[in-house]
């Protein structure tokens, strides 16, 4: 602002000044009129920098690396003050800290694979123009080109996935929440599964509709309403079936990166402590489910299930 001001000054005294050296003129010349599409560019520049700036900090710390399998690994963080308000109201599920945690010994190798194969056949029949594509067993949403079709309406996709398919994605559900339940604190049975749960696999293509753009930093709790403990199940490894799409943790003082891992679950709360993204994909296939959870019972979703394709 104080360098408008001065500029503003500048102009103004121009005007009332008849005699002003070359020098002086021109540089009033050049402030009076810059330009609106240079004003613009500079905005979005400035705005490219603070991406660049999250995902290219020096100070990085590695959390979970693929390489090690790890029993259970836990980080407490200072609750932000919104979540706090926000999950004070339900008895029996506020948190006793707010934290992440990774562990590799939940979920097996063989209901990870499962669970692959499952995201797989239904995403086959789908496959976003850019490099993120979804697959949402609850509302049946597909990506699909450039939009989203419901699997359950798809007469090629008519009776594709079958009560084993929702059995396995049931018994990995539970155990995730009863892990949240033992390692935040909370009653089980206040911990509500709820929209959106979903597939993801994202590939390096180049980005073709805002959907694609995965990457940006932001707040779980700030883009869904209902979320108040994420989990994220990878279904396969980092450096081995891709490259990139690490999880980052934007923290104050450094970044705190996980590597998935086939089987890894990663689980945190919602709120604005827990910012982060997903570095790009610049090679292979990264595939997770997330699962997420809330305590507000009117955000409830019930589990997936032949049914769905009949409602």
């Amino acid at each position: 602002m104080s360098d408008i001001k001065k500029r503003n000054k500048i102009n103004i005294k121009s005007e009332n000044v008849k005699k002003v050296d070359e020098k002086s003129a021109a540089k009033v010349s050049v402030n009076k009129g810059l330009p609106l599409r240079v004003l613009s560019r500079s905005v979005v520049i400035f705005s490219l920098l603070i991406v660049v700036y999250y995902s290219s900090k020096n100070n990085v710390q590695t959390f979970a690396k693929q390489a090690e399998l790890l029993p259970g690994k836990g980080q407490i963080i200072e609750c932000s003050s919104d979540y706090l308000k926000d999950i004070d109201k339900y008895e029996g599920c506020a948190p006793k800290y707010c934290k992440r945690f990774v562990t590799d010994k939940v979920i097996s190798i063989r209901e990870t694979e499962e669970l692959l194969k499952l995201a797989q056949k239904g995403l086959k029949y789908g496959g976003s123009f850019g490099g993120a594509s979804i697959l949402d067993l609850h509302s049946g949403a597909l990506s699909k080109g450039q939009h989203f079709v419901n699997v359950y309406k798809m007469d090629e996709m008519k009776n594709l996935f079958t009560q084993d398919d929702f059995n396995i994605f049931k018994v990995v559900k539970d155990k995730i929440k009863y892990t949240i339940a033992h390692h935040f604190g909370v009653q089980p049975d206040k911990l509500y599964l709820t929209h959106p749960t979903f597939f993801s696999e994202i590939t390096s293509k180049t980005a073709f509709t805002v959907h694609d753009e995965y990457w940006h930093p932001h707040v779980d709790k700030e883009t869904y309403k209902s979320f108040h403990y994420t989990t994220l199940l990878y279904l396969g490894d980092y450096n081995i079936d891709f490259r990139g799409g690490r999880f980052v943790f934007i923290d104050e003082k450094f970044n705190s990166t996980i590597e998935p891992r086939k089987g890894r679950l990663s689980m945190f709360t919602s709120g604005g402590e827990n910012f982060h993204y997903v570095e790009k994909v610049t090679s292979g296939v990264r595939y997770a489910i997330t699962i997420s959870f809330t305590c507000d019972k009117k955000f409830a979703i019930n589990d997936p299930s032949l049914d769905n394709y009949y409602n």
